[in-house]
């Protein structure tokens, strides 16, 4: 579908640039977009003059290093990262793991900070990549704290996915589900992600809103179920100093 104004209508190209497909042809673009090949060209020029995107060899498009540099400021400006760096060092130094803090947008979740100490990490989400919303502990813990009109479409979208790894087969036993995890105030999953790995995660919250979550993935061989209840306790507490002192923050 067309978008209502220009500066829209220049993000969508930007917003077809994924890990599948990370580069796209003029032709490939038009078609996908049903834009007319003088406004595409405009749209391209503009966004090869500021560094977003640049041209790949036959003609091809590709994200341009203006991202790196945006990246680059994001680690420096991000207060939520500022916040759990030492978090996520201090949960890494005291098990083999993978400690992560996600933030979610929209219908995506996106690792912005990690840190990891097992020799070999078993972690499949690297800064960057994009995570699904239908499965693993990072998830569910920022859909238990959703008010209900905003959980509800997601659960229509996911549903196959909650399903298949038994969080409940109705609308109703996956409420239930969450509503345990809210009552727990973390999330455990079982090789849902990353096969062989657990993942621990508690919601960061704003105003009782989650806006990311904190979560260590761990291999399944270093953990029992006393330590997977030590860990629980150690991430939702790490979590919860997060939250509050986002809130402090005067910026």
């Amino acid at each position: 579908m067309v978008k209502a104004n220009s500066q829209d209508r220049v993000l969508a190209v930007l917003d077809l640039f994924t890990e599948a497909r990370p580069q796209w042809s003029p032709e490939e673009l038009m078609k996908e977009l049903g834009y007319t090949r003088p406004t595409l060209y405009r749209y391209l020029k503009s966004l090869k003059d500021s560094g977003l995107v640049m041209s790949t060899r036959g003609g091809r498009f590709a994200l341009g290093p203006r991202v790196v540099e945006m990246d680059y400021l994001s680690r420096r400006s991000d207060p939520l990262i500022a916040t759990a760096t030492p978090h996520l060092e201090r949960l890494s130094a005291t098990h083999p793991c993978t400690a992560l803090v996600v933030r979610w947008y929209g219908e995506k979740m996106l690792c912005v900070a990690s840190v990891a100490s097992a020799v070999n990490p078993v972690s499949s989400y690297p800064r960057g990549r994009p995570m699904a919303m239908g499965r693993g502990a990072i998830a569910r813990s920022i859909m238990a704290f959703l008010p209900k009109p905003h959980l509800m479409p997601l659960l229509t979208r996911y549903a196959a996915d909650l399903r298949s790894v038994g969080v409940g087969t109705t609308s109703d036993e996956i409420l239930a589900t969450l509503k345990r995890v809210r009552r727990a105030g973390v999330a455990v999953a079982f090789g849902e992600v990353t096969p062989g790995a657990v993942g621990i995660a508690a919601p960061i919250l704003d105003a009782n809103y989650p806006i990311a979550s904190l979560c260590i993935t761990i291999g399944g061989q270093h953990t029992r179920g006393e330590m997977i209840d030590r860990i629980s306790l150690e991430v939702r507490g790490a979590a919860r100093q997060i939250s509050s002192a986002l809130d402090e923050d005067p910026s």
